[in-house]
């Protein structure tokens, strides 16, 4: 089961591909244009994008550059233009597939299947209860963390703090989400600067360069996003 954004203006066509996902057993939510699309990137973080080109007054690889400054979800386009350098340009912009309508119900599934299999070798390794990034395994049944095997020495928060960042690779999570899923706090409460300084605090003790971080990275005018790639 997979969480699913279409992002489509066609309200037949959202019904259609929805029925067929969710009797699948996946989770589906939709989008109909630019702004509510990057929202629910950013709130519901959906593990794939069934992305229309045309959209209104949008256009959906305008779309798609807001969402990678911000995620590497997997995202497959769809388009009603089959040209060869239509899709040679969309793969180029950072779609991982692309779909030309008219398409079966069947081949929707397939290339959903594909891209989430492709796609989902790259984010690291799960091994029970033990994330593992090449050097670095986060253990969350001994809550200890050792990076080129040596134990690193993190406070309870720190450890919360890199284990949520680290169980969504790349997801971009901005402050106040932190707070929330990290502090169970809200910027009503609790400053939004206690997370910059844990931020900064985990970033002494993980990265070899602090200043020019390898596994934490600033996301500018978003939040934090753990970066699992070597």
């Amino acid at each position: 089961m997979a969480s699913i954004l279409v992002v489509e203006d066609d309200a037949d066509m959202i019904d259609l591909v929805r029925r067929h996902l969710e009797d699948e057993g996946h989770q589906v939510r939709s989008a109909s244009h630019l702004t509510e699309a990057l929202t629910e990137v950013t709130n519901a973080e959906p593990d794939l994008l069934l992305l229309d080109i045309v959209l209104g007054a949008d256009d959906g690889r305008e779309v798609l550059r807001e969402v990678r400054t911000m995620s590497d979800v997997p995202v497959i386009f769809i388009t009603g233009r089959g040209l060869e350098s239509d899709r040679i340009a969309g793969l180029k912009m950072g779609a991982d597939d692309y779909l030309v309508k008219p398409f079966s119900l069947g081949e929707l599934s397939a290339r959903i299947e594909s891209v989430l299999r492709r796609t989902a070798g790259s984010l690291g390794r799960v091994e029970g209860e033990l994330l593992v990034f090449g050097p670095l395994a986060i253990n969350d049944g001994t809550h200890e963390v050792h990076l080129r095997g040596e134990m690193l020495e993190l406070t309870a928060k720190e450890y919360s703090l890199l284990l949520f960042l680290a169980s969504s690779p790349r997801q971009v999570f901005s402050r106040q989400q932190l707070l929330e899923h990290v502090w169970d706090s809200s910027s009503e409460w609790q400053n939004e600067a206690t997370v910059t300084e844990h931020i900064r605090r985990l970033r002494l003790k993980i990265e070899t360069d602090p200043d020019h971080p390898r596994w934490i990275l600033t996301v500018r005018g978003f939040g934090y996003r753990f970066e699992p790639a070597s």
